[in-house]
């Protein structure tokens, strides 16, 4: 098992391209730009996936975050790549990303 460390790392990295990915982008245009999307995905592939091998102390350190749905985000993002929703994931973008960066930045 890696170092909590080198996910927070991996996360961290993957929450700041998100940001330089989007911003100053709304919905509309987000949903007319495909390679905004794609890196956008990949990213929080990453991030989803690096979360899932924190250790379980970690996870029960930070009780704030529901694991489960970054799991759950993850799959889908893995096994059912044409059901994504890309409203839902900006959703994720601009308003799960910015309550997460904080918890885990803190803990780096």
């Amino acid at each position: 098992m890696k170092d909590d460390k080198l996910y927070l790392i991996h996360i961290s990295e993957s929450i700041k391209k998100i940001g330089s990915y989007t911003a100053g982008l709304d919905l509309e245009e987000f949903m007319q730009n495909s390679l905004v999307q794609d890196a956008v995905l990949r990213n929080l592939q990453v991030l989803a996936e690096s979360t899932q091998r924190f250790s379980e102390d970690f996870k029960t350190a930070h009780p704030e975050i529901e694991w489960y749905k970054i799991s759950g985000l993850r799959n889908i993002l893995v096994h059912d790549y044409l059901g994504i929703d890309l409203v839902t994931v900006w959703g994720v973008v601009v308003d799960k990303l910015p309550e997460l960066k904080p918890v885990l930045l803190s803990a780096l």
